[in-house]
């Protein structure tokens, strides 16, 4: 293996980030990979970019994008006003999976958030996804809420 390293996402990772999530059969329903990427993913993409409190990040290893996943910095008045930082669209590529890479990522994310004063780090992700289940409980992670979500 290479230099795996992580870093900020920039335009030109977008196609292999919309791939990623669209590899999985929930993906494949809701994601177009299709090039060129329809606008709403580069209109998505330069808004994620502009806002400091949101960071898309990519695992490359050789210049290949490997890996991806988004931090959403959210202040609230909760838990005596403290921050808390939302992971979210956790992927590695379908060839790499089974090196610990993922576990790699969410621990780096987790340090991003600490190192921003997070208080708390939260994801979600659908309960159809039981290896992912399995793999956040081996992190640490707890299954403490029920979300919901409406579709709008």
């Amino acid at each position: 293996m290479s230099e795996v390293q992580i870093r900020r996402a920039e335009e030109i990772d977008l196609p292999a980030i919309v791939a990623m999530l669209a590899d999985d059969p929930l993906g494949r329903s809701r994601e177009d990979a299709s090039e060129p990427l329809a606008k709403a993913y580069r209109d998505a993409f330069a808004a994620v970019n502009a806002d400091p409190n949101l960071f898309l990040a990519v695992m490359t290893d050789g210049g290949r994008v490997i890996g991806t996943l988004q931090i959403s910095y959210l202040a609230g008045l909760s838990l005596q006003g403290a921050w808390r930082g939302q992971i979210e669209a956790v992927r590695v590529a379908a060839d790499r999976r089974g090196e610990r890479l993922g576990q790699r990522l969410l621990e780096w994310a987790v340090e991003q958030c600490r190192a921003r004063g997070c208080k708390i780090v939260q994801l979600t992700t659908n309960k159809s996804r039981h290896d992912a289940h399995r793999f956040y409980d081996r992190l640490g992670f707890k299954a403490s809420h029920i979300g919901y979500k409406l579709e709008l």
